[in-house]
């Protein structure tokens, strides 16, 4: 799912395991560690010999383990065509080079891939040492083996599953789940969601379900972490027949709701888009994966972002 892609009512509720696993797996989970670089003091004959002798399409450039640019088969094929296979790497490679987190959701790195011709992505720690690198190849290695792990933990969801929203039977029944989302912790970023959806799964919720509430809720998590002045809250009541999200903060507030409900429109900073997020499809997608979507912001109060998906609606779609 790219960062350009809008979550239609038809489509959001047919939300597949793999996209939804887009949202849940992290690059550390899927990346390729310890890559072969080069030195920043190598030539391109050097990198020739390397990248040939490896079969691969690039290779990030490194000074003492800290990423400084990247190097691919095409800068080697412009070294030769200009007689210069001698001279250094540094000459030739990508020196402002699209990175990743190792704590980023795939997604994140899925949206890069969209909106980018970049064929892999360096991933760096907070101190900018490169400690793997990201494929396309690589996220479909890890999903694949996470469905592998979906098969086999099947059986135990089923088990535990308590199937609350048919066997309780009270004038209200509610279960409660509250959680703290600071401002800027990428590191934790969509974990909050992804525990919420888990626990769906284990009072008996339907796969769609989970899924429609796990994106909801991750879009709204990383819309504290991004865009608050000291972080919010997420929320989520259940009830028999309806589940109730609830994001807040006391942040600055939306100057023009109508305006941040337009596809792509987004007032992330620089840094965070650098980051790979802030593309302005949150509330959107948020809107879409809901049937009741209430937004309350001002300067003086912060943000309250109020989701409903009610329950008996989806049992008769089903």
């Amino acid at each position: 799912m790219s960062s350009t892609t809008i979550l239609s009512d038809s489509s959001a509720s047919r939300i597949t395991r793999v996209e939804e696993l887009a949202y849940e797996l992290t690059i550390a989970e899927v990346m390729t560690r310890n890559p072969i670089t080069l030195d920043i003091n190598a030539s391109m004959r050097d990198a020739l010999d390397v990248i040939g002798k490896a079969k691969i399409s690039g290779a990030p450039v490194t000074r003492d383990g800290k990423l400084i640019g990247i190097l691919s088969v095409e800068d080697l094929i412009r070294s030769l065509r200009d007689g210069r296979i001698e001279r250094k790497v540094t000459l030739y490679m990508t020196q402002n080079v699209i990175t990743v987190h190792e704590y980023d959701q795939v997604v994140e790195a899925l949206k890069i891939f969209a909106s980018t011709k970049v064929g892999r992505l360096p991933v760096v720690d907070a101190h900018n040492n490169l400690i793997g690198i990201l494929t396309k190849g690589d996220i479909s290695n890890g999903v694949l083996k996470a469905l592998q792990n979906d098969i086999e933990a099947e059986e135990l969801i089923r088990y535990r599953a308590s199937h609350l929203f048919e066997d309780i039977v009270s004038d209200r029944t509610s279960l409660i789940l509250r959680y703290a989302i600071k401002k800027g912790d990428f590191l934790h970023g969509g974990a909050a969601s992804n525990r919420i959806k888990k626990a769906l799964l284990r009072l008996g919720a339907s796969n769609q379900i989970a899924r429609k509430c796990g994106i909801a809720v991750y879009e709204a998590e990383m819309n504290l972490i991004i865009h608050t002045t000291n972080g919010g809250f997420l929320r989520v009541e259940v009830e028999h027949n309806k589940i109730v999200m609830e994001a807040y903060d006391d942040g600055p507030g939306i100057p023009d709701i109508e305006k941040a409900m337009t596809p792509g429109f987004s007032t992330a900073t620089h840094e965070v888009r650098n980051k790979g997020f802030g593309a302005g499809m949150g509330l959107v997608n948020i809107n879409n994966c809901v049937d009741e979507m209430i937004i309350n912001s001002s300067p003086e109060k912060g943000t309250n972002l109020h989701m409903i998906i009610y329950l008996d609606k989806l049992s008769k779609q089903g």
